[in-house]
């Protein structure tokens, strides 16, 4: 059976608008993540849909979490030699959303993907727990592997080379561990409204700035 939920959002209108994108963006995700918080209906807030295209010209989706939001963009850590960084290294291209069902908001990035500095990386490695450290040396991120155990006993293997001590630097930086920031050229923010005439407001790049620059930004009204 169908279920049609009519969205039942308060929209989003120009007046409404931050001058330019990263504080409007920073205002929806700090509002996700005090909802998640009062009502934990927005699990993730922070949970980000990357989108590339293959050699072939075949799309690719992926969730990961965003974990840099600054004026430079939007930015997310992974294993480069993933399917989605060799696809981001092969064409430059990326596009990712925010997705907020609870509110009826999404936001969209679209853009060229620019790879984050080793010392931005390192900084951030360190400050994540001892497992997820491991596991980063453990898997090869996108390629095939025999079985769970296998992949476990990968684990162990690093585990015992590199032991947790609760220092912040027992276990060293891949240098295949690294990240992606968007340097965006659209930002889209989607704000969900009855009979499906929802908001979609977007910023488009007319010059240079970063996202903190309502210079370098124009908003445009798009239909839904």
């Amino acid at each position: 059976m169908i279920v049609h939920t009519d969205y039942a959002g308060e929209g989003l209108t120009e007046a409404a608008l931050a001058p330019a994108p990263l504080e409007q963006v920073r205002r929806w995700v700090d509002a996700a993540r005090r909802r998640q918080a009062e009502r934990g209906d927005v699990p993730e807030p922070t949970a980000l849909s990357v989108a590339t295209v293959d050699a072939s010209g075949v799309p690719d989706v992926r969730t990961v979490l965003m974990r840099f939001l600054d004026a430079r963009g939007p930015g997310f850590v992974t294993d480069l030699r993933s399917a989605k960084g060799a696809e981001i290294a092969a064409t430059g291209g990326v596009a990712a959303a925010l997705t907020w069902p609870a509110m009826y908001q999404a936001v969209r990035f679209r853009g060229r993907a620019v790879e984050i500095g080793r010392d931005e990386i390192a900084e951030y490695f360190t400050g994540r727990p001892w497992g997820s450290r491991i596991s980063a040396w453990a898997s090869h991120q996108s390629i095939p592997v025999a079985d769970r155990a296998t992949l476990e006993a990968v684990y162990d293997r690093y585990a015992a080379l590199y032991p947790d001590t609760g220092s912040a630097t027992d276990v060293p930086l891949p240098d295949h561990w690294g990240g992606w920031r968007i340097d965006c050229a659209e930002v889209e923010l989607w704000a969900g409204r009855r009979n499906r005439l929802h908001d979609r407001l977007v910023y488009v790049r007319v010059g240079p700035g970063d996202l903190a620059d309502a210079d370098a930004w124009e908003v445009r009204r798009r239909q839904p």
